[in-house]
């Protein structure tokens, strides 16, 4: 993302990157028994109450806070109500001022290859895989660098798609690497929208270093669509989101549209069917990467 859940939480990509110093605090979360889609979700939960970067280990998860916006009392709460059954122990860290824009690039994804046509790297990456679509991401605190398997999942859908002069919507849009590729495959007045500060002024300066003109960006939720129209949305956002805001999504796409959802697991798809249904969209079919799924659905 997103960060992948609630209140516009995508899964947080693990990261570390600011253009100032500030005092964090490291919380390692051990998880028993572990397993990748409990410490996801943890990471879910966390960024609900401040988190905002993550790294996976081996045995559970490293979250980093700023010590402004530290609470252990919120942590415990969490814990004592995590909707999955494991035991999870933390210990708290404080981590001194340092460079974190050099803590990121130390620490940075390599260049990602999508479907042997799209790269996605940083502006500081050397010998970039050539590929058709070659996107500059630099994500900072925003979700989308491409590795997720939602975000990379939707990707693969973008290169599929027929979007010469279609509408389209980025809904979460995190690092807008979604709407860029969109642009750079046809389609026009593209809307890219997300609740996160962070995540809209990072959209802003990848649309501006791809030089991207189509794109729009805008700070807010579901409630802004209203009295629009789109012929595709991308909807990466978590299943809770997705249930609450898609009559929203239905509501402005048009007839025959396409509304891809992603950033839920492949036993969510029951509800997101339910709910697409209600709402007079008809799901097509699905693709699964490790349990994430990207489900394509259209407007009757």
């Amino acid at each position: 993302m997103h960060y992948f859940f609630d209140n516009c939480i995508r899964i947080i990509t693990f990261n570390f990157y600011l253009f100032i110093y500030m005092d964090y605090f490291e919380v390692n979360f051990f998880i028993e028994p572990y397993e990748e889609y409990i410490s996801d979700l943890l990471a879910e939960e966390l960024g609900e109450i401040g988190f905002d970067s993550f790294v996976p280990t081996e045995v559970g998860l490293d979250a980093y806070i700023i010590e402004t916006s530290f609470d252990e009392l919120k942590i415990k709460n969490l814990l004592d109500n995590f909707p999955i059954e494991a035991i999870i122990d933390y210990k708290v860290t404080k981590i001194e001022s340092k460079n974190w824009n050099e803590e990121w690039e130390k620490h940075y994804f390599e260049p990602i290859v999508i479907g042997n046509d799209c790269v996605i790297h940083s502006s500081f990456h050397k010998n970039v895989p050539k590929a058709t679509y070659d996107i500059v991401i630099d994500p900072k605190m925003a979700f989308g660098t491409g590795h997720h398997e939602t975000t990379s999942l939707v990707i693969g859908r973008i290169l599929q798609m027929e979007l010469q002069g279609k509408t389209l919507l980025d809904m979460g849009c995190g690092t807008a690497v979604l709407a860029i590729l969109a642009a750079m495959r046809g389609a026009k007045d593209i809307l890219a929208i997300d609740i996160d500060t962070w995540c809209t002024e990072n959209s802003l300066e990848n649309i501006a270093i791809n030089k991207i003109s189509d794109v729009k960006v805008l700070l807010g939720g579901a409630e802004l669509l209203a009295g629009l129209h789109f012929d595709i949305i991308l909807a990466n956002i978590n299943r809770n989101i997705l249930l609450s805001d898609m009559e929203n999504y239905a509501a402005c796409l048009s007839s025959g549209g396409e509304l891809y959802m992603s950033g839920f697991y492949k036993e969510d798809i029951p509800l997101i069917e339910a709910e697409a249904n209600r709402n007079g969209l008809k799901m097509i079919d699905y693709n699964e990467k490790n349990n994430w799924v990207v489900v394509k659905t259209v407007k009757n």
